[in-house]
C-alpha cells in the first residue's frame, strides 16, 4: 500500500502558494486538518506513531478524493499530560491545546472555508477538541454555512477494526496490534517487534475497560503508568504488516466515505434531517 507514505500532492496545503489556495472553491471542498501527538508509545514504537498514522490515514485518503479535498499539515503536538511521566512525551495543557487547535480553524475560516474536518489519532485529545468546538461555534455563529467536526479515525472505522483485530476486550488501546500494525507499513524500521508485549489491565474491571472500542459507563482520570508499567495497553505482539495494511485501507476508506457526504451538507439539509 504505497499510498499510505508521504508524497507530493496538489491538495496538501504544505505545497500550494497562496493564489492556489485562493482559487479553491470552499463551498465544496472540505478542508482536513490531521490532529497527533508526541508521547510514548511502550518501548517498541518511536513517540510519533500517533501523528504518522493520522498524517498517513489524511494523505491515502487525500489521493482517494484528488482534488476534492484540502488536507493541511498534520498539528503533532497533542493534548497528552497522562503520558508525561514516560521522557520524551511533549503536552499542551487543556486551555492551550483548545486555543491553538481553534486558532487552526479561524485561519482557514479566514481564507474562506466552509467545512472542517478535525481528524484526530490521539485519544487524549478527545476531551479537549469537543469543548473547543462549542467555543468555535458560539465565536463563527456569524458563519451559518461554517461545519466544523471532529473524529478520531477509529470511530468512522469501528467496523474495519472490529473485523481486522484479532485481540480480545482490552487489546485495542495504546502502542496495540492496531497501532504496531499500521507503524509496520508505514515505518517497519521504527518498530522493533522484539520489545512489543502484553500489557495493561484488559478486561479485568467490569466498570474500567480500556480499549478503542469500549463504552464504559463510568469516567476515571488515570496517568498511564497507573495503567501499565510498559506503557502499552493491548496486545501488539498480535501485529503483522498485512493487518496494518488492512487496518490502514478500511480506516481510509471510512474517512473517505464521510468526506464525500460531508461536502454536501448545508444548513437546509442539517435542518430538514431532524424534520
Amino acid at each position: 500500500m504505497g499510498d499510505a507514505c508521504p508524497y507530493n500532492s496538489g491538495m496538501l496545503l504544505e505545497n500550494l502558494k497562496w493564489p492556489e489556495v485562493k482559487r479553491i472553491d470552499f463551498t465544496s471542498t472540505p478542508v482536513v486538518i490531521p490532529l497527533g501527538s508526541v508521547e510514548q508509545h511502550g518501548p517498541h514504537l518511536p513517540l510519533t506513531t500517533d501523528t504518522e498514522i493520522v498524517t498517513a490515514l489524511a494523505r491515502q485518503v487525500e489521493s482517494r478524493l484528488s482534488e476534492r479535498i484540502l488536507v493541511a499539515p498534520t498539528m503533532w503536538l497533542g493534548h497528552s499530560p497522562h503520558h508525561m511521566n514516560y521522557p520524551g512525551t511533549l503536552s499542551a495543557e487543556p486551555r492551550i491545546y483548545m486555543d491553538i487547535v481553534k486558532s487552526l480553524v479561524h485561519s482557514m475560516v479566514r481564507h474562506g472555508a466552509k467545512k472542517i474536518f478535525l481528524l484526530n489519532g490521539h485519544g487524549g485529545n478527545e476531551a479537549p477538541v469537543p469543548v473547543a468546538l462549542r467555543e468555535l461555534k458560539s465565536e463563527l455563529s456569524a458563519h451559518k454555512d461554517l461545519f466544523v467536526t471532529f473524529a478520531s479515525y477509529w470511530w468512522l472505522g469501528a467496523k474495519t477494526l472490529t473485523e481486522v483485530r484479532k485481540s480480545g476486550v482490552g487489546g485495542v488501546g495504546h502502542a496495540c496490534e492496531m497501532e504496531t500494525s499500521a507503524m509496520l507499513v508505514i515505518a517497519p524500521g521504527k518498530v522493533d517487534m522484539s520489545q512489543a508485549r502484553k500489557s495493561g489491565p484488559g478486561a479485568a474491571l467490569r466498570y474500567r475497560v480500556i480499549d478503542m472500542q469500549a463504552k464504559n459507563p463510568v469516567a476515571l482520570v488515570s496517568e498511564f503508568d497507573e495503567l501499565s508499567d510498559s506503557g502499552v495497553l493491548g496486545e501488539p505482539e498480535l501485529a503483522t504488516e498485512g493487518k496494518g495494511r488492512l487496518f490502514l485501507d478500511g480506516f481510509a476508506a471510512s474517512i473517505v466515505e464521510f468526506l464525500e457526504d460531508f461536502a454536501t451538507w448545508t444548513p437546509e439539509a442539517v435542518k430538514g434531517a431532524g424534520s
